[in-house]
């Protein structure tokens, strides 16, 4: 009885750990990229490098980055273990919680890391020590954004692949606890493959807010930094719905919707976790759509960043 008990746990495991390996190479290929890119970043233009390099490292050794990494490692081991009472939808709990858990911390390490990389500087002058040398101020400000997303991608080179291994788990899990026929090491594969566009989403959502939280760092310290990229935040996720609610109804609300939207950037587009915690399919186009939306609005805030830092007085 012992023996046979003993090989039903041992099928269990070897059933969520065995799709993992697609986990640990997509996990390592991201690094490589990573990687890849600072290699490529040095080589062109090894100055907005130094900066950026510079950045990441100041953010890393401040303790918030660890406190929040180990706030969301410890979250996503206790997830799975947490009765959620879904008559059998577990899973799909999980993955809504997890997925809104790492963009919440992303967000905080992403806007605080930028609001007090390029506020401090100035403040402290150390902004105009290095504008003393020849260094252009676009390069500084590019560079800071850079370094304040090298953070945010170790703290998703972490997190995502114990969440991906938490989902892994939750479904034989929830198998054993609700006397359901064992699963399929496929089918863990493919609940963690259907999470990963909203692990990517996620991540698109952390760098507009760095990229926002920096071009208000060049004008303002970080405490009206932190509440104006949390106004952002809320009204970035509520601009569809005040769009959806004036359809046809309210004019005015939708003029100001559309204005909002042309302006702020609508983050409801990249909160999908219900649609992905409830199995939908997302579309390779639509994750192709948001990252060009991203790498736009990243470029205009970058612009503006330029703008408002150009004539300012460091002196």
């Amino acid at each position: 009885m012992g023996t046979g008990s003993s090989l039903i746990v041992l099928a269990a495991l070897l059933t969520w750990v065995r799709p993992l390996w697609v986990v640990a190479v997509g996990t390592a290929g991201i690094a490589v990229a990573f990687w890849l890119i600072c290699w490529l970043l040095q080589q062109f233009t090894p100055r907005v490098y130094a900066i950026a390099r510079t950045a990441a490292k100041e953010a890393l050794s401040q303790p918030l980055a660890y406190v929040l990494i180990a706030i969301g490692v410890t979250a996503i081991f206790l997830f799975p273990f947490i009765p959620y009472n879904t008559f059998g939808e577990d899973i799909k709990m999980l993955k809504a919680e997890g997925l809104t858990l790492i963009k919440v911390l992303a967000v905080i390490l992403a806007v605080w890391t930028a609001s007090v990389s390029i506020s401090e500087e100035v403040e402290g002058r150390t902004a105009l020590t290095l504008l003393s040398k020849p260094i252009a101020r676009w390069k500084l400000v590019v560079g800071k954004f850079l370094g304040v997303i090298g953070p945010v991608v170790l703290m998703f080179l972490i997190l995502s692949p114990l969440f991906l291994g938490s989902v892994s788990y939750k479904v034989v899990y929830d198998a054993r606890e609700n006397a359901l026929p064992e699963p399929r090491s496929i089918d863990c594969l493919n609940e963690m493959i259907q999470t990963v566009p909203g692990l990517i989403l996620v991540f698109l959502e952390a760098v507009i807010l760095a990229s926002i939280a920096v071009a208000i760092s060049t004008r303002l310290p970080m405490l009206p930094n932190l509440i104006i990229c949390f106004t952002i935040y809320v009204v970035g996720h509520l601009t569809p719905l005040i769009l959806n609610s004036a359809v046809g109804r309210f004019p005015i609300v939708g003029f100001v919707g559309n204005l909002i939207a042309a302006v702020f950037p609508v983050l409801g587009h990249l909160s999908i976790e219900t649609a992905i915690s409830t199995g939908r399919a997302i579309p390779p186009t639509y994750l192709l759509m948001a990252g060009v939306y991203t790498l736009l609005y990243c470029f205009l805030a970058m612009v503006v960043a330029l703008l408002l830092f150009e004539d300012r007085d460091l002196a």
